[in-house]
């Protein structure tokens, strides 16, 4: 079975076409190829400024937790939950130049005759301890409450989403404007950053309905129907060779854990980033949905060269082992262990990096931008060469 229709049949798609389709009637904001849409101030009506408001969530690494939690007991990993939603708004945010403060809500909507309220508390505690921890790198989030509902008629187990909105001058706006002779700067998803608690496996919020039926093994399918879709073919569900608790000698952690490993922020690093070197910057990617394809949302006239990738991290080598998702499609539904990209004038880079380095942040010039006719992108990776 392609990867492609194996995706489709379990309800998710890495290009999100029909997402795509459904906006692309829609205005496009002040700023058309920022990475998110910008809005005028409708908050302080000043032309100045402009307001930017970001929506999403932990995805279906929620249903993993769950998983988790129901074998070990361990309900830290609804602490995780809670950073995977915040992060994968916050970093999104950071690609546009926001620098905050940020406004966050969230909203929980949950099956009450499964998720208890100790659940809960460890989601909301656990929103508190990362705006605490990032405060103390000089990013200001203020936590403006939310929702949690209860909705056992649609949610099976539980949804942890977000929204954080900030508000920025549009003069500090990075619009994404690849130019022939940058350099990418990639900063790696994977190691312990020095503000992290413990070491990350880099896999982020996205391709985790592929990870944890490839990686996982099918008696989780009888013991815990709740955790997935019952209408899907049995034989695209946990197919894998994995029990949550079993050990991956290669990364030192155990097949869940490596999966749960909390999405990284990389704002400590950008914000500090942006204080020098915003007018060198000519893009910021976040390898979320998409993967290392997420580039070519934005391309308009360059062909983008990928060719000094990180050594894979464990965890990807793990997922495609067990699926056997040909390596072309991998690039472009995981981040693949560089969840960040700058696009930056050569003379900038060696800033960026060290930088990066300073906070424990492996970071490297993993390719380059070259004129081209029309947009492109290349990746060389030690498992072959892909055209997109």
């Amino acid at each position: 079975m392609s990867e492609e229709l194996k995706y489709s049949q379990r309800g998710v798609s890495a290009n999100k076409e029909d997402v795509h389709a459904a906006i692309k009637n829609l205005d496009k904001g002040l700023f058309p190829n920022a990475f998110c849409k910008i809005y005028e101030d409708a908050l302080g009506g000043d032309e100045n400024y402009c307001n930017i408001i970001h929506a999403d969530g932990s995805g279906t690494k929620s249903s993993l937790a769950y998983l988790y939690w129901k074998e070990t007991g361990d309900l830290s990993v609804w602490k995780g939950i809670a950073q995977d939603s915040i992060v994968m708004n916050l970093d999104d945010l950071l690609c546009v130049g926001a620098t905050g403060p940020f406004i966050f809500s969230s909203v929980i909507n949950r099956n009450k005759n499964l998720i208890p309220g100790e659940v809960l508390q460890q989601i909301i505690e656990g929103n508190h301890e990362f705006f605490m921890k990032m405060k103390q790198h000089g990013v200001d989030i203020v936590y403006m409450g939310g929702e949690t509902a209860d909705m056992g008629d649609v949610i099976r187990t539980v949804s942890v989403d977000s929204t954080i909105a900030c508000r920025m001058k549009r003069s500090d706006v990075i619009e994404i404007n690849l130019q022939a002779g940058d350099v990418i700067v990639g900063l790696s998803s994977s190691g312990k950053a020095n503000y992290e608690d413990e070491f990350n496996s880099g896999i982020g919020s996205n391709g985790l309905t592929a990870a944890r039926h490839d990686v996982l093994n099918k008696t989780y399918a009888d013991e815990y129907p709740e955790s997935f879709d019952t209408d899907l073919p049995r034989k695209i569900v946990f197919t894998g060779s994995k029990k949550l608790t079993d050990e991956i000698e290669a990364a030192q952690m155990n097949a869940g854990k490596l999966l749960l490993s909390p999405t990284r922020t990389f704002a400590p690093v950008i914000l500090e980033m942006l204080k020098n070197q915003r007018k060198n910057i000519h893009g910021i990617i976040h390898n979320s949905g998409g993967g290392l394809r997420k580039v070519m949302h934005f391309n308009k006239s360059v062909h983008v060269i990928k060719d000094n990738l990180f050594s894979l991290p464990s965890v990807f080598k793990l997922i495609q082992q067990e699926s056997q998702t040909d390596w072309k499609e991998m690039y472009q539904v995981f981040n693949m262990g560089q969840r960040m990209e700058i696009y930056c004038t050569a003379e900038s880079a060696n800033e960026i990096i060290s930088l990066s380095q300073s906070f424990g942040i492996e970071a490297k010039i993993i390719g380059r931008c070259e004129g081209s006719a029309h947009p492109k992108l290349t990746i060389e990776s030690e498992f072959g060469k892909f055209e997109y």
